[in-house]
């Protein structure tokens, strides 16, 4: 698909020396993943080649932890997740937990409270061995599923025990930013009610967000911010931007996350992070005849892109974040 927004890349290229860089950090929906939650077939080899260089590629999302890996399935291995908007960090290879900042459980039982009963809005509590809902309307059911590999109903979210709750997410069928992030405004002061997506809000500890969880794994890898890129297109990513030299919101971004990152990236739906990735570090293009500019026969829909020296099978996702 050819650019249709404005971005840095040409700049991009002329950056000299070029970075060393260690770490990078994406999003995945809105800017790793196209609208059709197709992950570009460009991405694999470019893992592959990333890790080779003794670069760590670090998924970064609002989604579950367990939902990652399943994107990832074929090289979970070689990647660190930061899930659940920096709530819970996993090193994929050792499958060890890096960090985590729970959730008062007081505080998630007076947020199910608020909006419990509510026809536009509903709640997911999502804890470290999986996420609970109790709404079982298939509107609802619909928007939540593709993001929670691991989820149970129940008939009552204050009744869930033996989890560690990481965080609330509010989905509102017609507009988080103008419904249900007012709703839950108060929270503001104790924690962070962050808008993730058109349609979701996450309410987590104070202290939690992506850019504190991409800092822990600098701590981890012994990487510093110089040797860091990060990729985003949503409010829920603008602290990552903070932790990243080489920041990067997309083309199709949201207008406050431009303004804090360093560059623009080309869209999502132009195969923006691999582009930015490979020109950056001034990587070889593919040589098996895709087009780096994100054309649509390179791209394949789902979970598990397929690239021919891996044999992924992929499955169409609805958009998140």
């Amino acid at each position: 698909m050819p650019d249709s927004h404005p971005h840095d890349l040409a700049e991009i290229a002329r950056v000299r020396p070029r970075p060393d860089i260690r770490l990078i950090a994406t999003d995945m929906d809105g800017t790793l993943v196209d609208d059709k939650k197709r992950i570009h077939d460009e991405l694999w080899p470019l893992i592959d080649e990333l890790h080779a260089r003794g670069i760590t590629f670090c998924p970064a999302s609002g989604r579950q932890y367990y939902n990652l890996v399943q994107e990832f399935e074929d090289v979970a291995d070689e990647l660190i997740f930061i899930a659940e908007n920096g709530t819970y960090v996993v090193d994929g290879g050792k499958g060890r937990e890096m960090s985590s900042d729970c959730l008062e459980l007081d505080v998630a039982w007076r947020l199910v409270a608020r909006v419990r009963g509510l026809p536009e809005v509903g709640a997911v509590l999502c804890g470290k061995r999986s996420a609970y809902v109790e709404r079982t309307d298939t509107p609802f059911l619909d928007q939540v599923r593709p993001y929670y590999t691991r989820l149970q109903i129940v008939e009552d979210l204050l009744g869930v025990a033996g989890d560690d709750v990481l965080k609330v997410a509010v989905y509102d069928l017609v507009s988080a930013e103008h419904g249900a992030a007012p709703l839950l405004a108060d929270f503001r002061a104790t924690h962070q009610v962050v808008v993730s997506g058109q349609h979701w809000v996450d309410v987590t500890s104070p202290t939690a967000n992506k850019g504190k969880a991409l800092r822990h794994v600098q701590e981890a890898l012994g990487v510093t911010p110089h040797q860091t890129m990060a990729f985003g297109d949503f409010l829920n990513d603008a602290e990552m931007m903070d932790a990243a030299t080489y920041s990067f919101a997309m083309a199709n971004a949201h207008p406050l996350l431009k303004e804090k990152a360093r560059w623009v990236a080309p869209a999502n739906n132009a195969n923006g992070v691999v582009r930015t990735i490979r020109t950056a570090l001034g990587l070889d293009e593919p040589k098996d005849g895709a087009s780096i500019g994100g054309g649509t026969d390179a791209l394949t829909p789902g979970a598990a892109s397929a690239s021919a020296s891996r044999g992924r099978r992929g499955t169409s996702r609805p958009r998140r974040r």
